[in-house]
């Protein structure tokens, strides 16, 4: 499926470094010279550009943008340097199907090869790789689609980072570049997901006083109480919610060996499935938070050394949220699934959980249907981590499976004129 003019693209894609600025500041990054080069390649299968920019900054003054794309984007040139893209092949007023693909990255460069079998490269699988590969199954589509079926593609920034989208899928979305049916590209191993969590975190912050080594009763430990929480909310909100996953993540009080810290922070990351679990989730690490800060103070109000933080745990020890309130993902539209089903992909176990992805921004669009679908595995082809790659029969599995959806799309459209979502 994927030509050699395909297997060339990619590799000049995962040569440009396009890191999300959330991941790595100052570290290279040239996303419009990416989506420009995806674009020219779009451009000679007939697509044509129909948005390339960044968002109004209005976009990020709402109480759900996350707390650190708000602080970078008073950066001058934050926004300007993430545009995303949308390419259209249709009519503007036909059934349309949707492709989102980010060719932002997380940090970590790694050097972009292909040995004939495998490519490696920052975005390999997560997600320039997907990008190509659909690319290609749209392309080989395209003699059966005819004017007859509309195809958008949105190449976005702002998906890594923890930006969640805000600046790149969901202004798009909301400025109605959406399809009947909309793909999400992310490694799902060609299985296709109707559900995707949202994601919270939560910043529980120690603003005491610090001491010197040979005192260390007379300041605050915030060392000693985060990691006494950190252990006390791992137990406490272990599969707390269905369908959702907590993560305890960074701990920074200091490095040093000679001083008590007297502040310190301790991240958590915090997905749902759905918004009312969401907000189960925001008041069960509540109650546990006041839970743990009575039990430190019950623990240690005896000692010598930690008396004092003890006795001002309540005092000092605050729950700050750096992101929350975002929608999630369950699309239930039984016409999508009898598509894709018809179209030989097959279902995301229900017992199996689902992940965090832009797909979140298309919960409630009406008309709509929304899967996340595309190649390989986050794991297993190491997104995110040393070693991306993706097999040249993963990209090549999922521009057939492309193929296929977009065919039998088509064939639905002439049969049922498209009916519309329950």
């Amino acid at each position: 499926m994927l030509s050699p003019a395909d297997h060339d693209l990619l590799l000049e894609l995962l040569r440009i470094p396009t890191v999300n600025p959330l991941e790595a500041a100052g570290e290279a990054t040239d996303l419009p010279a990416a989506q420009r080069i995806f674009a020219a390649a779009a451009t000679a299968a007939g697509f044509t550009t129909v948005h390339h920019a960044a968002p109004d900054p209005a976009f990020l003054d709402r109480d759900d943008v996350p707390l650190a794309v708000r602080e970078r984007a008073r950066e001058p040139g934050f926004l300007t340097a993430q545009p995303s893209l949308v390419l259209r092949h249709g009519p503007a007023h036909a059934p349309a199907v949707m492709f989102n693909v980010h060719l932002d990255t997380v940090a970590g460069l790694e050097p972009a090869a292909f040995d004939g079998v495998r490519f490696t490269g920052r975005g390999a699988i997560d997600a320039k790789g997907p990008a190509v590969a659909m690319l290609a199954g749209v392309r080989a589509a395209l003699p059966v689609l005819g004017d007859r079926v509309t195809v958008l593609v949105q190449a976005v920034a702002g998906e890594e980072g923890g930006a969640m989208g805000v600046y790149g899928t969901r202004p798009l979305v909301e400025a109605g570049y959406v399809g009947r049916l909309n793909v999400f590209c992310e490694p799902t191993g060609l299985r296709f997901l109707t559900r995707s969590t949202a994601a919270m975190t939560a910043c529980v912050a120690v603003d005491g006083t610090g001491s010197i080594d040979d005192e260390p009763g007379a300041g605050h430990n915030a060392t000693v109480l985060l990691g006494f929480l950190a252990q006390h909310l791992a137990a406490a909100l272990d599969g707390a919610e269905p369908g959702g996953r907590v993560c305890v993540a960074g701990l920074h009080t200091g490095t040093a060996h000679n001083r008590v810290y007297g502040t310190g922070r301790l991240l958590l990351n915090l997905s749902y499935p759905a918004p009312a679990a969401g907000k189960r989730l925001e008041e069960r690490l509540t109650r546990a938070l006041r839970a743990g800060v009575a039990e430190f103070r019950d623990r240690f109000r005896t000692t010598r050394e930690l008396r004092r933080t003890a006795e001002d745990a309540a005092e000092i020890v605050s729950l700050r949220w750096r992101k929350r309130g975002l929608p999630a993902l369950d699309c239930r539209d039984r016409w999508a699934t009898k598509l894709l089903d018809a179209a030989g992909v097959a279902a995301w176990p229900p017992a199996e959980p689902g992940f965090t992805c832009d797909a979140i921004w298309m919960h409630d669009v009406p008309g709509t249907a929304t899967v996340v679908l595309g190649p390989g595995d986050l794991a297993g082809n190491n997104a995110h981590a040393a070693g991306e790659f993706a097999e040249l029969s993963q990209l090549d599995a999922f521009a057939g499976t492309v193929t296929r959806v977009l065919t039998e799309f088509a064939a639905r459209h002439e049969e049922d004129h498209v009916p519309d979502a329950p």
